[in-house]
């Protein structure tokens, strides 16, 4: 009769698969922030291209763009937080595109993300510009001027080089499929490094992965 019911459970969803909260938590009650940084040639060449997405055209010049700036918990993360705060305008979405590449993954980021912080649209997006301008591009990475392999880990190293006060366990690089994703880079709410919560790891182990070039 258990095992019945258990299979019933995970057939509806009831079950929780891992520390992902319910989606609509309280905006504000958050921990830390992940900033995620996206590699925009591995975003083109795997998604970007068959849109026919703007980012992606000759002579853009988009390396390492804003993903998002995500609130954390220790365990977990919040998403389409329940909040009051007017909603992000068109103008204020269309000035994150120099940095994220397009207007509709700043919409994006706020319902999803930005909510959570508890601050207006406008400080939600001058905060994640803030947290971008402070990390350095390794000056290696900022321009690649042609397709290399590498290993994952060597990424993780320029960015602890070339920003002091960054350290192991700080940061986390993704892969998605053969290539370079993302550099995640964990920050406290006054936008310090720190530790990474146990379950933000999620190191890529590639030896040769592919960094296309910029465009």
């Amino acid at each position: 009769m258990r095992a019945s019911l258990i299979t019933l459970c995970l057939s509806l969803g009831l079950l929780a698969a891992g520390p992902a909260r319910a989606e609509g938590e309280r905006a504000g009650d958050f921990d830390y922030y992940i900033l995620s940084l996206g590699w925009s040639p591995s975003w083109c060449a795997l998604e970007g291209d068959a849109r026919g997405d703007r980012q992606c055209d000759p002579g853009r010049g988009f390396g390492f763009t804003l993903h998002g700036l995500w609130p954390q918990y220790e365990e977990g993360w919040p998403s389409y937080c329940r909040s009051g705060i007017r909603e992000a305008t068109r103008a204020e979405t269309a000035a994150m595109a120099d940095i994220m590449g397009s207007a509709g993954l700043a919409w994006h980021e706020w319902k999803k993300h930005g909510r959570c912080s508890g601050l207006a649209a406008g400080e939600y997006f001058a905060l994640s510009r803030e947290a971008y301008r402070a990390v350095a591009i390794p000056a290696v990475l900022r321009d690649l001027a042609r397709d290399v392999r590498l290993p994952a880990s060597v990424v993780e190293d320029a960015f602890i080089e070339a920003n002091p006060g960054l350290a192991p366990g700080m940061i986390t690089v993704t892969c998605e499929g053969e290539r370079i994703d993302e550099v995640r880079i964990c920050l406290d709410p006054d936008l310090g490094f720190r530790a990474c919560a146990p379950d933000a790891a999620h190191d890529c182990r590639l030896k040769d992965a592919l960094m296309d070039r910029v465009r």
